[in-house]
């Protein structure tokens, strides 16, 4: 689960050309909203053939998190600062809170710093390499120092240019997530009825 939340998450470092993580954390800061879809393959250890799952994922700044996992079945994730909320093929809904898990959401907020490049904290959490590749493109390598990250992944990377494109995460297990996004938009800047509607209690 947490790895699912991450990784959408970490569609909040959008950049272009040779930026700081300064910049990244100031031009997010101007985007209230991204919107993308995402194929995701995943290799576990010990599984011949990888897992591959399609969907989107919508970022509000003010709301929280929506991950919609189309294919190969439904699922669909919302994540704000008071509750977490998974629905699977259409089951009835399953809600943790802040209150009855303090660590998940202790976890959420390390997350929302993700969510917003907040260079601070992630420089206290990870190592960090971030690398200018030309033509606007470049990469940023995350390798944890802090628990909990450091008990869950070994080392996240990140590609892209205009916006993030790639992400790639190793786990303490030895599976790999790979994650393509494509179809990044931040416009229009503010929710529809119907996006506003995923985030209603």
């Amino acid at each position: 689960m947490l790895k699912y939340l991450l990784a959408a998450l970490l569609l909040a470092t959008h950049a272009a050309g040779a930026v700081t993580l300064a910049q990244l954390q100031e031009r997010f800061a101007s985007q209230p909203v991204i919107r993308a879809d995402f194929t995701q393959t995943r290799q576990i250890a010990g599984m011949a053939q990888p897992l591959t799952s399609r969907g989107e994922l919508l970022i509000a700044q003010q709301q929280g998190l929506w991950w919609h996992q189309r294919a190969p079945f439904s699922m669909t994730l919302l994540l704000d600062d008071k509750r977490m909320v998974q629905i699977l093929n259409g089951q009835p809904p399953q809600v943790v809170t802040a209150e009855a898990n303090p660590q998940m959401f202790q976890f959420n907020h390390l997350l929302r710093a993700l969510f917003e490049a907040d260079a601070r904290v992630l420089q206290e959490n990870f190592t960090l390499d971030f690398q200018a590749k030309g033509d606007a493109r470049w990469t940023l390598a995350l390798t944890p120092k802090a628990p909990p990250l450091n008990k869950i992944f070994t080392r996240i990377d990140l590609a892209g240019d205009t916006f993030l494109q790639q992400i790639d995460l190793k786990d303490t297990q030895g599976d790999r997530t790979h994650i393509e996004l494509s179809n990044t938009r931040t416009q229009p800047p503010q929710l529809s009825a119907e996006e506003r509607a995923r985030f209603a209690p």
